[in-house]
């Protein structure tokens, strides 16, 4: 059974940082690309960033380059999507999710989600 938990989220002030977790089990992690999405209220669910499955190349959102670093260790079955700067317009519930073939932005396009965690940025 195909298993994604993400943690590492919270509570942030505007400039502060966090750094997200994704623990895979229940296929080949390390054959899968992965990618985070995030979704706030009342709006859809939007694309993040990506990772191969090897970690050779990454794929950002324009809102995330230059603030956001997507990694993944395959010896741990875990993905990483470290942020930096974050601002109050980063406040979303963030997902990973695994895709079997590419590096793709469309939510459609991924196989597998967890369940999410909140990241909310104060003012």
């Amino acid at each position: 059974q195909v298993q994604l938990v993400e943690s590492g989220g919270g509570l942030v002030q505007a400039g502060g940082s966090l750094r997200l977790s994704c623990a895979a089990s229940g296929y080949t992690f390390s054959t899968y690309p992965m990618g985070w999405f995030r979704q706030a209220p009342g709006r859809e669910r939007e694309f993040v960033a990506a990772i191969t499955s090897s970690g050779a190349s990454t794929r950002y959102a324009d809102s995330a380059k230059g603030r956001f670093t997507i990694s993944r260790d395959n010896a741990k079955n875990t993905v990483y999507l470290q942020m930096y700067s974050l601002k109050p317009e980063d406040t979303a519930v963030y997902y990973c999710a695994a895709r079997a073939i590419g590096l793709a932005t469309l939510a459609s396009l991924y196989n597998y989600w967890g369940q999410g965690t909140q990241v909310t940025v104060s003012s």
